[in-house]
C-alpha cells in the first residue's frame, strides 16, 4: 500500500531543518504499524507525508503503486479524501452537533450522496460502540467517547487506510486501552493503520512498530 523509498524532507528556515532523512518504509495491506517518537522527532512530517497533506522533497513515495510526486494537488486531494481516514489527538469534533451529525459531515465531504449519509454515519458509529449516544454532543461525551466518534467519522467512508496521530493522548489509561482494542478490531477486519505516538505501552498493540529519531527511521522488533 505505502512504499517509500530514500524519502527525505527538509525546511529552509532559517533555521534549515532536516525533518525527515533517507526513509525507507513499505506498509502491506492489512498491516498495522506504530511509529514511536519524541517530540520533534518528525514524527507529525512523516504523517503530513503518508496522509498527502505534504510532499517530499526527494525520495520517491508511492500510494498503491501510485506515484504520488505525479499528481497534481487536485488529485491528491481527492485520493487523500476516498483512500485515508485520520484520526487525531484532539478529536476536533464539532461542539455544537451531535455525534450522528459529525459523522454525517464526514460522509458530506467525501461526496457520499444526501440519502446514504445518515445510515452509514449510523453503522460507523454502531461499528465503535456508540449506538446508545447519537444525539450526544461533544461537551455531554467522555473524553473515550469522543475519541470513538472521531473513529466513526473517519470510518464512515470506508478508508482503505488510517492514520492516527497520539490518539490516546488526551485518555486516561481506561480510555486508551479501549481505544486501542477498537483499532486491533478494525485492523482485524482489513483496516491498514498507522499509528503515531510517544507511548510504548500504545505502540505495544500494533504488529510492527518503527521507531523515528532525528527524522531517521527504523523498525524494532
Amino acid at each position: 500500500m505505502l512504499d517509500l523509498a530514500d524519502v527525505t524532507r527538509f525546511f529552509s528556515g532559517p533555521p534549515a531543518v532536516n525533518a525527515l532523512r533517507g526513509v525507507d518504509l513499505v506498509v502491506a495491506r492489512g498491516d498495522y504499524l506504530a511509529i514511536i517518537g519524541p517530540s520533534g522527532s518528525g514524527k507529525s512530517t512523516m504523517l503530513n507525508l503518508l496522509g498527502l497533506l505534504d510532499r517530499a522533497s526527494t525520495g520517491q513515495f508511492r500510494f498503491e503503486g501510485i506515484d504520488v510526486a505525479e499528481l497534481s494537488d487536485e488529485a491528491r486531494t481527492a485520493l487523500r479524501a476516498h483512500a485515508i481516514g485520520f484520526v487525531f489527538q484532539s478529536f476536533h469534533l464539532l461542539p455544537t452537533r451531535t455525534a450522528l451529525e459529525n459523522v454525517v459531515l464526514a460522509c458530506t465531504y467525501a461526496g457520499v450522496p444526501r440519502g446514504e449519509r445518515a445510515a452509514i454515519a449510523r453503522a460507523a458509529l454502531e461499528r465503535v460502540g456508540l449506538a446508545h449516544r447519537l444525539d450526544a454532543t461533544p461537551n455531554r461525551l467522555s473524553g473515550g467517547e469522543r475519541q470513538r466518534v472521531a473513529i466513526a467519522r473517519a470510518v464512515s467512508t470506508s478508508p482503505r487506510l488510517l492514520l492516527a496521530d497520539e490518539p490516546t493522548g488526551n485518555l486516561d489509561r481506561e480510555n486508551s486501552e479501549s481505544v486501542m482494542d477498537l483499532f486491533s478490531q478494525l485492523n482485524s477486519e482489513g483496516l491498514t493503520i498507522v499509528m503515531i505516538t510517544h507511548d510504548h505501552a500504545v505502540a505495544a498493540a500494533a504488529a510492527r512498530r518503527a521507531r523515528i529519531l532525528d527524522g531517521a527511521l527504523e523498525e524494532v522488533e
